[in-house]
């Protein structure tokens, strides 16, 4: 016989044909043994039914905050558009009138025109459209980690609402149950076999079910709208799931995994980009130590003459060396490369802790869904036996049906956490 803090962790699978009720059992003498739930019942016609992939599509295409970051990458790729404009020339016009000051000079009207365009430094603007073209690739980089990140919550979620209508209706079939023992107790204490106190007990147990099929009720509620919130409006309110916690799960081998988590994980894509950009601003901001150079035409004319002029404008940079600027740049360059530094380390402690938790669950679940479940049917059904032919009192078959129904949500628990624990490692990899 198992202990009952073995059973405690021991998880028991939801629906199992082996725990049906055993045969042979007399009629009215006992409580009938834990049978295995009822497969669920099909939704009707008119709700729809919403797989994972359709989920997914719906929140990519409707969610809010995926429209925002969207928004920010369209700017990003605005921002390379100005990179590349080129400067506008300065106009100057002038007018007035000129007045005679000494014998034979005529007066009258005089106009100036003044046209200057700067030259566009061609090793500036390289590395100007460079970095910015680099902070777009940040900012795609960053939609894209959002994306991932929501579609992360949203795996979770959708899996949390499996779970909970396996609580359900594990949790409906307790009640049922003891409903079937109360019932089977209050006719052996009305005919004197068992003594009082096992009814009361049976209405206890009753008491409990039907508390925990109320709790169970409420956290499916709360967890289906949770799930359509992540989605967004797209997903109307009554809705069913075509999905399962018991689905077989793989994930590749730890070698592959971080390989995979360095060369595509968006965050650390983006802090990648925000290097380079970080990069080219500093060569950008050297480079405008350099001269600039402006072409100008001026014109001149009054009354008698027309003067026309043609040069070069150039800007010396003697007192502002740009020092500031050149700093500030390169500062922001160390701390762009020590911030992709500990994100890649984060990214690998993490990658590694979401491995070992997958590891754990799957064989938490693995051991129980292959032992513990042989043991708990078998002591479920030695407490039947034995209530049944009066050598153990109702609080031991009670006690029995206790660690089971426990072992059984245990279960339901287990096979959520591994589907997280997967899901914590598709989101560092950023799987599609």
């Amino acid at each position: 016989m198992f202990s009952k803090s073995v059973l405690a962790v021991a998880l028991v699978a939801t629906a199992v044909p082996a725990l049906s009720a055993p045969a042979g059992r007399a009629p009215a003498a006992a409580p009938a043994p834990a049978r295995a739930p009822a497969p669920p019942v099909a939704p009707a016609a008119s709700t729809p039914v919403y797989s994972l992939p359709a989920l997914r599509e719906l929140a990519r295409a409707g969610h809010p905050s995926l429209a925002a970051a969207q928004a920010l990458v369209e700017a990003g790729s605005a921002q390379v558009t100005t990179a590349a404009a080129y400067p506008n020339p300065d106009v100057e016009f002038l007018a007035g009138r000129t007045q005679a000051r000494v014998p034979g000079v005529t007066g009258g009207s005089a106009q100036t025109l003044t046209i200057q365009q700067r030259i566009d430094n061609p090793w500036q603007r390289e590395a100007r459209i460079a970095a910015a073209g680099h902070g777009l690739e940040a900012r795609q980089a960053e939609r894209r980690g959002f994306e991932n990140d929501l579609l992360a919550r949203l795996d979770q979620r959708f899996f949390e609402v499996l779970r909970r209508i396996a609580e359900l209706r594990a949790a409906r079939e307790d009640l049922q149950l003891a409903e079937q023992i109360r019932s089977k107790v209050a006719v052996r204490v009305d005919t004197g076999e068992s003594p009082r106190y096992e009814l009361i007990k049976a209405d206890t147990e009753l008491l409990n079910a039907q508390k925990s099929a109320e709790s169970a009720n409420l956290r499916v509620a709360q967890a289906r709208a949770a799930l359509r919130a992540l989605v967004g409006p797209g997903l109307p309110a009554d809705f069913q799931l075509d999905g399962s916690l018991s689905g077989a799960v793989s994930v590749s081998p730890l070698d592959q995994l971080r390989a995979e988590v360095l060369a595509r994980n968006p965050e650390l894509l983006r802090n990648q980009a925000e290097v380079r950009r970080a990069e080219r601003q500093l060569e950008l901001e050297r480079l405008r130590r350099q001269p600039e150079v402006a072409l100008k035409v001026a014109e001149d004319r009054d009354h008698e003459l027309r003067d026309t002029r043609l040069g070069v404008v150039v800007s010396v940079p003697i007192w502002d060396r740009r020092q500031g600027p050149v700093a500030e740049a390169g500062a922001l360059l160390n701390r762009s490369r020590s911030e992709l530094a500990a994100q890649e380390l984060a990214l690998i402690q993490a990658l590694e802790g979401a491995y070992r938790q997958y590891e754990i669950n799957r064989n938490q679940v693995s051991a129980l869904e292959n032992g513990i479940l042989r043991e708990a049917e078998a002591a479920l059904k030695v407490a039947e036996a034995a209530y049944r032919f009066g050598e153990r009192g109702i609080l031991d078959y009670l006690d029995a049906q206790r660690v089971f129904r426990a072992a059984r949500n245990e279960l339901i628990a287990a096979r959520y956490e591994l589907q997280l624990a997967v899901i914590d490692i598709e989101r560092l990899r950023a799987a599609p």
